[in-house]
């Protein structure tokens, strides 16, 4: 069976279509990953900053936000760094994916 100009290119295109298809998927797939590590991080910082505005301090602890401001996510998808700097001064606060990527 002899392989012509026509089939190699048409061949070539098929594998050139499912490769951007499949970069397209990975893409999509990074961006919703930044995109909840982000909203993870913005529901904290959201927390922190309601209990300031409500109490006069930052807490101490992410269970103190969990149990009084109803701070809720996925435990065994994202690890929350939170550390208290001081009770008048944001705490720093950084979102990982476990086993994954980290929020910047």
């Amino acid at each position: 069976m002899r392989i012509n100009k026509k089939d190699v290119a048409s061949i070539l295109i098929f594998i050139a279509l499912i490769l951007a298809f499949v970069l397209l998927i990975n893409n999509i797939t990074t961006k919703n990953t930044d995109r909840e590590l982000q909203i993870v991080r913005d529901a904290v910082k959201n927390a922190a900053l309601t209990c300031y505005a409500v109490e006069g301090m930052y807490p101490d602890d992410l269970a103190y936000l969990r149990e009084h401001y109803h701070l809720s996510y996925n435990d065994d998808r994202y690890y929350v760094f939170y550390e208290p700097l001081a009770s008048n001064l944001m705490p720093y606060i950084k979102v990982a994916e476990r086993g994954g990527k980290t929020d910047k």
